[in-house]
């Protein structure tokens, strides 16, 4: 069976992700306790549906350690088992509750010995279930959706649940460093030293997968010294992640505004590798 475990903090986009895999015919079921996962699955395995997708929070507190040893087994068990963790920056999140006039899941709980009229900071929750989700945010993909579209982060979930489970993902993901280095990113490249296509006229409207930049980046003596060395380190270290059975690995390339240089260099690293590797190319800026 495919299972597909939603996870991460509250406001990070938990309810978009399961309901583009509800619409994708995943059998699915929001802010289960981890315990009950093993039962979940048996009782799903017997009937048509073969892929589930459950969505598991800080709510769950007293059963969230057991999960790395869910996952495990059920995996043990032939269960294709997929981890997603989004989160978001707490400046990102604060600005979405306010916006949604939510209260957070934990501003309920009161703490042993605590005033009901002293509950929690929306900040407050936020740390906490930081915490708490702190042992589980290794056990998959993490997904940073502080500036992330909501139609954005549907198109990711559904391609993270279209690919294959056995073998590791590489991940090219171009983005603008005024707006933050991707927080799901495991290695990072500046090539702000190469020079910017942006400062010529015709070219400012266009983008890194138009031909006209990519022709200016190609004669580029910088462009194209760059883009080996970044190559030629993918190259050197990638068979280590593979063999620390990794299922995803993440190069995030960025440049000023994310529009030129960076989708340059994502697309043509997702070109070389993609003849050999499994490779998504996503561009962060680009709605």
């Amino acid at each position: 069976m495919r299972i597909v475990l939603i996870t991460g903090i509250s406001g990070s986009g938990k309810s978009v992700a399961l309901n583009v895999l509800e619409d994708a015919g995943y059998y699915c079921v929001d802010n289960l306790p981890p315990a009950l996962l093993p039962s979940l699955v048996e009782t799903i395995n017997g009937a048509d549906s073969k892929c589930v997708a459950v969505a598991v929070d800080a709510r769950s507190a007293e059963s969230l350690a057991e999960l790395p040893s869910t996952v495990r087994t059920l995996r043990e068990h032939g269960h294709d088992v997929k981890v997603m963790y989004l989160t978001a920056s707490t400046h990102s999140l604060v600005a979405r509750f306010s916006e949604t006039r939510r209260s957070h899941p934990l501003s309920h709980e009161l703490r042993p010995g605590e005033n009901p009229a002293s509950r929690r900071t929306l900040i407050e929750c936020i740390s906490e279930e930081r915490e708490r989700l702190g042992s589980i945010e290794k056990l998959g993909h993490v997904i940073d959706t502080s500036e992330m579209s909501s139609n954005k982060l549907r198109a990711w979930v559904k391609e993270l649940a279209e690919v294959e489970y056995a073998k590791l993902t590489l991940y090219f993901e171009s983005f603008a460093f005024k707006r933050g280095v991707p927080l799901d990113a495991d290695f990072v490249f500046d090539v702000r030293a190469v020079p910017n296509p942006y400062y010529d006229l015709t070219l400012r409207p266009l983008t890194g997968k138009d031909a006209p930049v990519i022709a200016f980046l190609d004669a580029q003596p910088q462009a194209t010294e760059m883009l080996a060395d970044i190559r030629a380190f993918v190259a050197k270290w990638l068979p280590s992640f593979k063999t620390d059975n990794r299922s995803y690995l993440t190069v995030a390339v960025g440049c000023t505004g994310g529009q030129h240089r960076s989708v340059y260099m994502a697309e043509r690293l997702g070109a070389y590798f993609g003849d050999t590797e499994r490779v998504v190319v996503r561009h962060r800026e680009q709605h």
